[in-house]
Order: structure tokens, then C-alpha cells, then sequence
């Protein structure tokens, strides 16, 4: 039987796919290159999700800041999945 997951590890996944097709998309070399850390960063804050540790993971900064933001301002189809994210986070804080 599958665990539940929070709104808030659901917004991360999302995140994470939103990222691969990015990713898949992006050329090889380079922005690959950059693409994967962003994968790698974005699989943290699944973690984090998971752990109930978000904020400690962002430190203050925001998602975009997080994964990177001149990476995220070159792929806008990804800042819709970081809203969620963000606004998952923000309503369970408030419901906590």
C-alpha cells in the first residue's frame, strides 16, 4: 500500500517532472549539464518535502533561488510547478 504523500510532496514531484522535460529538452554539453544539477537540487527538496524540512533546505531563499535562478528565468514552463510548490508549503504551514 502506497504512503501518503502531503500536497507538498506532490507539488515537489511535480516540480521534478516539470524540470525533466526541461531537461530532455535542453542540448547536450552545457546546459545539460546545468539542467542535472537542477534535477539533483529539485530531488533535495523532494527529500526535504518528505522529511518535513523544507525551509531548513531553502535556508531562506526561494525555489527559484534554490534551484538556480538565471537557470529557472531561461525555463519559464517551470515556474507554474514552483508556485505550487510554494503555495503547498505555505497552506500546510498554515493548517499545521
Amino acid at each position: 500500500m502506497p504512503g501518503f504523500r502531503t500536497s507538498t510532496q506532490k507539488a515537489a514531484g511535480r516540480l521534478i517532472s516539470a524540470i525533466q522535460r526541461e531537461w530532455l529538452a535542453s542540448e547536450v554539453g552545457h546546459q545539460a549539464d546545468i539542467a542535472e544539477h537542477v534535477m539533483n537540487a529539485a530531488h533535495g527538496l523532494l527529500q526535504a518535502t518528505s522529511l518535513g524540512l523544507l525551509e531548513q533546505e531553502l535556508d531562506g531563499r526561494s525555489v527559484a533561488d534554490y534551484l538556480g535562478a538565471i537557470w529557472v528565468k531561461r525555463h519559464p514552463a517551470i515556474t507554474s510547478a514552483i508556485l505550487a510548490l510554494e503555495n503547498a508549503h505555505f497552506e500546510e504551514r498554515q493548517h499545521a
